[in-house]
C-alpha cells in the first residue's frame, strides 16, 4: 500500500488501511475519499483529519466482514467501524434522489463511484483515491481546481445549495480554510440563497462557524461572512460593529469591524474555540455603549458584551463551558490597563488564572490590532517568570480546621479571614503557618 494513508499516523489511517484491506480481499471495490484526498493533493497534514472510504460493498455486506460495525447512518449507506479506539468511516457509492427539507435527500440508490462523485458538493471534495495504487479518480474537475486553488460546486451551484443549504456556509468555512477563491458562479449562488441559512439546525451553523474563525485565515471568512449576507443573518451583533467609529488616538486602524478582523490576522493559528469566539464577541458591546464627550467612548461595553456573547453562545447551543470561557475572556480583557499598578496580590491572583495565557494572548491581539502599545504584555510575562508558578499560586499556610482550632465557628466569616490571609501571603507578608495564625489572632480575635 502506498504511503497515502500513512500521512495520518495521529488519526485513523492505519486503521482505515486495514478496514481497505478486508474489503479488498472480499471482493469489493474500496476507495478513499472527500477531505483527506483533497489534504493528501495539498500536501496539508493534519494528525486529527480522518480517512473515510467509499465501497460498492452495501452496508449489510460490511457488517458481514465487521463485528463491531456500527449502522450510523444505514439509510444513506453510512457504517462506523471503530478500530483502535479510531472510527473510520466506510460508505456505499450512492445517488442521492430529491433533498426534501433542504438538509437530506428522501431517499438514496446505491450506485457507482462516478455518479457518487457527481453528487457531492464541492469539486475539491469529490475526488478519490485508490490506496492500493495510488490512482487518482476525479470525474468532477477537482484536480484542476484544486491547481487553481478555486473552490466550486459539482454542477449547478443553485442546485447544490438548494439540495442541502449549510453548503452556503461550507462554501465560505472551505475558502477560509483553505485560502481559495470562490468561483463567480458558486459566490453568485452563495448570495442569492443566503437568506436561507437559517433553516438549518444552529449546532451545524455553530460547527461550521467555528471551523471559520479557527482557520489560518479567518479575517478572510469574516470577509466573505459580511460580503454574503451570512454575517447579518447569523451573528448581527456582529454585524452591527461595521461602522462604529473609535477614538483614532487608541484605534488608528478604524471601526471596530476592522479592529477585530485585524486581530485575526495578527493571530497565530490555530486559535483554542474560546478565544477565536472572544476576539469576534470582545468588542460586541460598543455599539450599544457609543458615546462621545471629551472623546468617543464606551463605558460599559465589557457588561453588555457579555451579555452578547451568552446570548449568542445560547442561540448557537454552544457547550455551557465554552460560553462561560469566552465570557471570562471578555470581563477581564480591560484588566491588563491596569496591571502595572496592581498590589502584587491581585495581580498573582489576576496571572494565575487557569485560562491566563488566552487572556495574555487576546490582550496582545487587542493591543496589535490598534494602537500596538504592548508594554503591558510584555510586564505580564515578566512577572510571570519572576514569580514562578509557586509565588503565584503557594500552597495555604492555614485552612478552616485552624480557624476552628482558634475558636471560630464556621460560617461567612472563614473566607475573610482565609482570603485577608493570602493576600498577606502573596504580598510576601506572611511565610509561614505560626505567623499566619498568630496574624489571625491580632486581626480578628475580637470576634471570637
Amino acid at each position: 500500500m502506498p504511503d497515502f494513508l500513512e500521512q495520518f499516523p495521529s488519526s485513523n489511517g492505519t486503521q482505515a488501511a486495514a478496514i481497505a484491506r478486508t474489503l479488498r480481499d472480499a471482493g469489493y471495490r474500496i476507495l478513499v475519499c472527500g477531505g483527506s484526498v483533497r489534504d493528501y493533493l495539498l500536501g496539508r497534514k493534519h494528525p486529527d483529519t480522518d480517512v473515510d472510504l467509499a465501497t460498492n460493498a452495501t452496508p449489510e455486506q460490511i457488517l458481514s466482514l465487521f463485528d463491531n460495525a456500527i449502522t450510523v447512518g444505514a439509510q444513506f449507506g453510512v457504517v462506523m467501524i471503530p478500530s483502535d479506539g479510531r472510527n473510520v468511516e466506510v460508505a456505499t457509492f450512492r445517488e442521492d434522489s430529491q433533498y426534501l427539507d433542504g438538509r437530506h435527500p428522501s431517499s438514496i440508490r446505491f450506485s457507482d463511484e462516478i455518479r457518487d462523485a457527481h453528487r457531492r458538493d464541492f469539486t475539491i471534495n469529490a475526488m478519490f483515491l485508490d490506496p492500493f495504487t495510488g490512482e487518482l479518480l476525479d470525474y468532477v474537475g477537482g484536480r484542476k481546481d484544486l491547481g487553481q486553488r478555486l473552490l466550486r460546486t459539482v454542477g449547478n451551484p443553485v442546485e447544490r445549495f438548494d439540495e442541502d443549504k449549510l453548503r452556503i456556509l461550507r462554501a465560505i468555512r472551505f475558502a477560509a480554510q483553505l485560502n481559495f477563491e470562490i468561483d463567480p458562479e458558486t459566490w453568485k449562488a452563495v448570495v442569492a440563497r443566503s437568506g436561507e441559512i437559517s433553516s438549518v439546525s444552529r449546532e451545524r451553523i455553530r460547527v461550521e462557524l467555528e471551523k471559520i474563525l479557527t482557520s489560518p485565515h479567518a479575517a478572510r471568512g469574516l470577509d466573505l461572512l459580511r460580503d454574503s449576507g451570512l454575517l447579518k443573518i447569523l451573528l448581527p451583533e456582529v454585524h452591527a460593529l461595521i461602522g462604529v467609529e473609535q477614538p483614532p488616538e487608541y484605534h488608528p486602524e478604524g471601526d471596530v469591524f476592522t479592529h477585530t478582523r485585524l486581530m485575526y490576522e495578527k493571530a497565530e493559528t490555530p486559535l483554542p474555540p474560546s478565544l477565536a469566539w472572544a476576539v469576534l464577541l470582545h468588542d460586541t458591546g460598543k455599539p450599544a455603549t457609543f458615546q462621545v464627550r471629551d472623546r468617543i467612548r464606551f463605558d460599559g461595553h465589557v457588561e453588555v458584551g457579555m451579555a452578547v456573547a451568552r446570548e449568542i453562545g445560547k442561540r448557537l447551543r454552544m457547550e455551557n463551558h465554552l460560553v462561560e470561557g469566552v465570557v471570562d475572556l471578555i470581563e477581564h480583557h480591560m484588566r491588563f490597563m491596569n496591571v502595572q499598578e496592581m498590589r502584587e496580590a491581585k495581580l498573582k491572583r489576576f496571572l494565575r488564572k487557569p485560562n491566563f495565557q488566552e487572556h495574555l494572548e487576546l490582550h496582545r491581539l487587542d493591543c496589535s490590532a490598534s494602537h500596538g502599545m504592548l508594554d503591558n504584555y510584555y510586564f505580564c510575562r515578566q512577572k510571570l517568570e519572576e514569580f514562578g508558578k509557586e509565588k503565584i499560586n503557594p500552597p495555604p499556610l492555614i485552612n478552616g480546621h485552624d480557624l476552628i482550632g482558634l475558636g471560630f465557628k464556621p460560617g461567612p466569616l472563614f473566607r475573610e479571614i482565609l482570603s485577608d490571609v493570602e493576600d498577606r501571603q502573596l504580598e510576601g507578608e506572611l511565610k509561614d503557618r505560626e505567623h499566619a495564625l498568630a496574624y489571625v489572632r491580632e486581626k480578628f480575635g475580637e470576634l471570637l
